[in-house]
């Protein structure tokens, strides 16, 4: 993207006070029910609510507006196959060989291991791919700026999205993730970021019983 762009009148809706702390209480309330989830069904969801998800990530700011990202949705079964052995291999390596133990007593009471059947089951996989550079028309590179920010963010809509939408998902990150580059065919421009399983809840699926921070943990008001 280069040029200028014309300025247009911003489009912003303020509302009462009141209103917007129910609008906000209601928000926080929605968003504290969202679980990562590792247990699936294979129901089917229909394809445009990966569209709208995708779509909503993409409104996502970025540095210079360049928009560093892209997603790959997966649904075929015989692809997500190939995306879980491949991503078990890794993982299998990860928990067994590369995982130092402050690493995996960090995760013990999480209770996962390098088996991800969840890859399978869900009826979608969305790969996010970041681009530290873009290709011009011209096939010069173009820098990209705030990469991992706008990427991150981008990312965190997605996922929001879907919660808002009734849709469930984890984010899954195997190291290293290049393997993912190879089998959906992406330019080499582009890093594999954050891996997506998204579907509904098995009927009996279970969360570990985590606390989240309370506020006076995260925040400091001034100085």
């Amino acid at each position: 993207m280069s040029g200028t762009y014309d300025p247009i009148p911003l489009n912003f809706t303020e509302y009462p006070p009141e209103q917007m702390r129910e609008r906000a209480a209601q928000f926080y309330e929605l968003m504290a029910q969202r679980r990562s989830v590792r247990d699936f069904s294979d129901r089917p969801v229909p394809r445009e609510l990966i569209e709208d998800a995708i779509r909503t990530a993409g409104t996502a700011p970025s540095g210079a507006n360049q928009q560093p990202w892209q997603f790959v949705a997966v649904d075929d079964p015989n692809l997500k196959q190939e995306i879980r052995e491949a991503v078990e291999d890794e993982e299998k390596k990860t928990y067994e060989e590369r995982m130092p133990d402050e690493w995996r007593e960090a995760l013990a009471p999480l209770g996962t291991d390098w088996q991800k059947p969840y890859l399978t089951t869900a009826p979608w996989i969305v790969v996010c791919f970041a681009e530290p550079y873009g290709i011009d028309d011209d096939g010069e590179k173009r820098t990209h700026y705030y990469v991992q920010e706008s990427v991150g963010i981008a990312c965190g809509l997605f996922i929001t999205a879907l919660h808002h939408m009734g849709l469930a998902t984890l984010t899954h990150t195997p190291a290293p993730m290049g393997f993912l580059r190879d089998i959906l065919d992406r330019p080499d421009h582009e890093r594999p970021y954050i891996l997506f399983p998204v579907g509904y809840p098995a009927a009996d699926a279970t969360v570990p019983d985590v606390d989240k921070k309370p506020l006076d943990e995260i925040v400091q008001w001034n100085r």
